[in-house]
Formats: structure tokens, C-alpha cells, sequence
């Protein structure tokens, strides 16, 4: 019997791709989207300015992190280009968020476990902004003892690896273990564009048919096996998002570039070194 991961179309950048990554000479900042990054709490928010950067470099015209107010010196300390937009009090969070005035939003990366970030998921869902849910948020919304509401924003996506897509859909996982019909799943679940991370990143999204994007064809792909790499792909995947990629193309787009950064770079590669590799896959 054929495996369904052998009849899914695989990925493949066309000159059309190339060209829609590229900026107009006549274009200004604002034209290409302000993303926003949640950040986590104070100590924590090295994830926040991985994907934040990631966001930046792949062509958002503005990117702000957006933290609690004791934690803008470890921001402002490591940040240029970046804005950092602090709020103080938990209360104040959907109403700052709001007012930043983001095209897109990436949540989730060390956002941390506590009931008010739990909160503030939910606050940022209601939005119903294009976002890129990873990490932390993904778990908080696989809490079935005290739900959130769905997604169900076909102009967001979910970017799970193995083990977070497994709390999120634990009763698929008792009837297959094929990595496709997973991802398709949880699209169907979270209404939104799921990428399931691996060597084989499948993109789903509900009512329609996934895609794979293969690792195979790089010889150094599985040097993104590194603390953070997620996390640039989350800011990818915003920066696209904020520029007004569709959520599918955006999904599509990051898994290869973020696939090729890491061949471009070769043996030796950790997170911070993806962002800065993308203008020379990009030329």
C-alpha cells in the first residue's frame, strides 16, 4: 500500500516565489507590515527576540517585542532595529496590544505556563489578527481541564513539533502515526494552517490539500536541531504574515527558506546565525 507521506506533493520555490520575497524600489516600511512578538517573562525572552529577528530579516518593515515593563532592559540591551514595547500590568496587556497596531503576531515562544499567559492567548486570539502560535501557547490550548476558544483563523499558523502536537491532538495519535494525516487533523481542529516541524515539515490547513516541505534535498538541514531554531522559524513565518503572505504560502515559504539558511551556513550552525543567513539565500 502506497504511504500517504509518498502521494503529498513536496514543496518547490518558483521563480514566482523568488520574486514575491523581494521589496518595490518604491516601497516604504509601512507598506510591509508591523509584526509583534510576545514576549515572556523577565529572564526569559531569548526565544521572543530569536523570532523577532527572524520576523525582521525575512522583511516585516516594522517588528516590536512586546513585554512586561521589568524586563525592557534585557530586551533593549540585545535589540537594534527592533522595538520594544513594554506594559505593566497583566490588565493592561490586550489594550497595549491593540494600540501597537500589529499586522501580525507571533505567540507562544517561552511565553511561560502560568495562568496569565494562558490569559493572554486567549486575549490575542480574540483579535483575530494573522499570528503564528508555537510553544507555549500551543500548550495552553490543548488544556482540556479549562479550554480557550479555537482559532479558527484560516490567516494563522500553528507550528507544533512532535510532542505538542501530541497534547493538542493526543486521541489521533492512538489510531496513526502518519505525519500527514496528524498535521491534516489538527488543521481540521484548530482551523488554522498547521506546520508540523521534522526533517519532513508538513503543512496542512482544513479543506485542502497538505503539503511537504523536504529537508532531504540539504546536506546540513539537520544542524537546525538546535535550541531556538523554532523560534526563528515562528518569526519567519510572522514577518510573512505581517507582509500580507496567505497563511498556507507563508507556512510554505519559511519551512524551505529556513531549510536553506541552515545549508547555506553548514556544520556548526545554532539560532542566532539562521536570521543572518537569509540575505545571502535571498540574493
Amino acid at each position: 500500500m502506497t504511504r500517504l507521506e509518498d502521494q503529498t506533493p513536496v514543496f518547490e520555490m518558483t521563480d514566482t516565489h523568488w520574486r514575491s520575497l523581494q521589496k518595490s524600489g518604491a516601497a516604504h516600511k509601512h507598506r510591509y507590515g508591523h509584526a509583534a512578538v510576545i514576549a515572556g517573562p523577565f529572564g526569559q525572552g531569548g526565544a521572543a527576540r530569536l523570532a523577532a529577528r527572524g520576523a525582521l530579516r525575512i522583511g516585516a518593515g516594522l517588528v516590536s517585542v512586546v513585554c512586561r515593563s521589568d524586563a525592557v532592559a534585557e530586551h533593549a540591551a540585545q535589540l537594534n532595529a527592533i522595538m520594544v514595547k513594554p506594559y505593566t500590568q497583566d490588565g493592561e496587556f490586550q489594550d497595549h496590544l491593540t494600540g501597537i497596531k500589529p499586522q501580525a503576531i507571533c505567540i507562544g515562544p517561552n511565553l511561560g505556563l502560568s495562568s496569565g499567559n494562558k490569559t493572554q492567548v486567549g486575549q490575542t486570539l480574540t483579535l483575530g489578527l494573522p499570528m503564528c502560535i508555537d510553544a507555549d501557547a500551543i500548550t495552553h490550548l490543548s488544556d482540556r481541564g479549562d479550554p480557550l476558544p479555537g482559532i479558527s483563523n484560516p490567516q494563522s499558523v500553528m507550528t507544533p513539533h512532535e510532542g505538542e502536537l501530541r497534547r493538542f491532538i493526543p486521541e489521533a495519535f492512538n489510531t496513526t502515526s502518519c505525519r500527514v494525516t496528524l498535521a491534516q487533523h489538527a488543521a481540521k481542529k484548530a482551523g488554522c494552517v498547521v506546520l508540523f516541524k521534522g526533517p519532513d515539515t508538513v503543512v496542512a490547513r482544513p479543506a485542502h490539500a497538505p503539503m511537504i516541505v523536504s529537508s532531504k534535498r540539504f546536506q546540513h538541514s539537520s544542524w537546525l536541531a538546535t535550541a531556538g531554531s523554532g523560534d526563528v522559524l515562528s518569526g519567519f513565518i510572522t514577518g510573512l504574515l505581517a507582509r500580507g503572505f496567505d497563511a498556507f504560502d507563508a507556512a510554505c515559504l519559511a519551512a524551505e527558506l529556513h531549510f536553506r539558511c541552515a545549508e547555506a551556513f553548514g556544520p556548526g550552525l545554532i539560532a542566532v546565525d539562521i536570521p543572518e543567513m537569509l540575505p545571502k539565500v535571498l540574493r
